[in-house]
């Protein structure tokens, strides 16, 4: 498995922003409220991705008073970050193209009100693409030469 390339994520959020706001125009009268929901929700599984990149990326390197880890745990956690890289990435593009059409409605109450809850996802999801990034980096086996950096 290649690593995530970070263009690929850029494109997939800008495509899907600009889709989303494309649909939202023609429909924002008729959807329901934005909930706030999304944004600790998302914040608490990047921050269980960080910890489990930080986590794993020490068993790698057979930091003292840590366990050898399991070569399938981290085959499934480098699958775990690349899905949850490209999900991040989809969904806050739909909700940076949620913020992208509510931003010119912002004198009236419940737009602004969506424009924020869209924002906070938007900035929830960044930092779940940047913690399974960080997963991802840290699923990879050293190099010798890592190896040699540690040693020193």
């Amino acid at each position: 498995m290649k690593p995530t390339h970070p263009g690929h994520l850029v494109g997939v959020l800008v495509i899907v922003a600009l889709i989303a706001w494309a649909v939202i125009s023609r429909v924002y009268a008729d959807l329901p409220l934005m909930p706030w929901t999304a944004i600790p929700t998302v914040l608490l599984l990047a921050i269980g991705e960080g910890y489990s990149g930080w986590v794993t990326k020490a068993r790698i390197a057979r930091k003292p008073g840590t366990k050898p880890v399991e070569p399938l745990a981290v085959a499934r956690l480098a699958a775990l970050a690349k899905a949850s890289a490209y999900a991040g990435a989809g969904f806050g593009g739909l909700f940076a193209g949620f913020a992208l059409y509510t931003v010119q409605l912002l004198d009236r109450d419940t737009p602004r009100t969506e424009f924020f809850v869209a924002t906070g996802s938007f900035v929830s999801c960044v930092a779940l693409v940047c913690a399974a990034l960080y997963l991802e980096h840290a699923c990879r086996i050293p190099t010798e030469q890592d190896e040699a950096d540690q040693r020193d």
